[in-house]
C-alpha cells in the first residue's frame, strides 16, 4: 500500500511540474520567456561539445582525430541543412563510423 501511495504522490508532482507552467504563462508574453526560447537551444549545444570533448586527448591515441572530423560535420551538416537534429544525428553516425571502421 505504500509503494502504491508513494508512486501516487510521485505521479501526481510530475504531473503538475509540466502543467504549471501552461497554465501560469498561457495567453502572457512574458520577455524572459521568449529571451530564454531564443539563447537556451544554442547554451545547450555549447554545453554538449563541451561535455563531449573534455576527455579528448590530443598527445595520445588517436588524437582526436574523430572527435575532430564529426564537430566539423556537425557544422557543415548545420550550415548545409539548418536542421539542429539533422546535424546531431550525422555528427553522431559519423564518429561512431570513425571510431568503429577508420580508427579500429
Amino acid at each position: 500500500m505504500h509503494e502504491l501511495l508513494l508512486i501516487g504522490v510521485i505521479a501526481i508532482i510530475t504531473l503538475l511540474t509540466r502543467l504549471l507552467p501552461f497554465l501560469f504563462f498561457q495567453n502572457k508574453t512574458n520577455p524572459i520567456i521568449e529571451y530564454l526560447g531564443d539563447v537556451l537551444p544554442y547554451a545547450i549545444m555549447a554545453m554538449l561539445v563541451v561535455y563531449c570533448l573534455k576527455n579528448v586527448n590530443f598527445i595520445s591515441g588517436n588524437h582526436g582525430i574523430c572527435e575532430m572530423i564529426s564537430v566539423c560535420s556537425v557544422i557543415g551538416i548545420h550550415l548545409w541543412k539548418r536542421n539542429t537534429l539533422l546535424s546531431i544525428f550525422g555528427g553522431t553516425l559519423i564518429y561512431m563510423f570513425c571510431v568503429q571502421v577508420l580508427f579500429i
